[in-house]
């Protein structure tokens, strides 16, 4: 059972999104606040194992609570969920350590199952936002680190957004010849995990726009 927590300011979103978590399978919830001013308390009381966190929020925002949890636990997995799709806060919410970045737009099914991928090592995406980002990006040097032409596949649908699964059917593979490529992915990025090979891949330009 994922244990998971809420911080949305908008009371009837919020209050939304408990109703929604509380019908999901193997899905708990473990509370839900309007604000991360108090986060530190709150995740070491309440224990999650994924946060769904809204960006504009009064007194402390969704970045500062990111920042917060990752020193607290890095274990925690933290999905921005927010309607700013914009290149700054995206970038600004990985480098804090997000985990994934839905906008709020995302179906309940999608939302549930970018709860139960995370914490499997994928970095669940909005497709517009990855398209957006993939699009904007001002054209840099391009490095290849060596990438095999699967490979580089994968991180394309990884950036994406796609699930283990998802690829796995994509490409026409099993899901632990997905686990070995993202394996070989993250040797290669040198990072430990999707979040981080998803910023690298926009950050260096490894993959293809679009």
């Amino acid at each position: 059972m994922l244990r998971v927590f809420i911080y949305e300011d908008k009371e009837i979103l919020r209050e939304s999104l408990c109703l929604m978590l509380n019908s999901m399978k193997d899905v708990e919830l473990a509370a839900g606040l309007g604000n991360c001013a108090t986060v530190e308390q709150d995740i070491l009381q309440f224990k999650p194992d994924v946060v769904l966190m809204d960006i504009d929020m009064p007194e402390k925002n969704g970045i500062y609570g990111v920042e917060q949890i990752k020193k607290i636990n890095p274990e925690i997995s933290v999905i921005m969920h927010t309607v700013f799709d914009d290149d700054e806060k995206i970038f600004r919410s990985l480098e804090a350590g997000a985990d994934g970045y839905l906008l709020k737009s995302t179906s309940s099914e999608k939302l549930y199952e970018a709860i139960k991928d995370v914490t499997l090592g994928c970095a669940p995406v909005s497709p517009g936002v990855a398209k957006k980002i993939l699009t904007s990006f001002h054209p840099k040097p391009r490095r290849e680190f060596a990438l095999s032409n699967r490979e580089r596949q994968i991180l394309q649908l990884l950036v994406q957004g796609y699930t283990y699964k998802k690829i796995a059917s994509e490409c026409f593979i099993s899901l632990d010849t997905v686990r070995t490529h993202l394996k070989n992915i993250y040797t290669k990025l040198q990072v430990c995990s999707g979040r981080e090979a998803v910023a690298k891949a926009l950050k260096h330009r490894i993959i293809k726009n679009g």
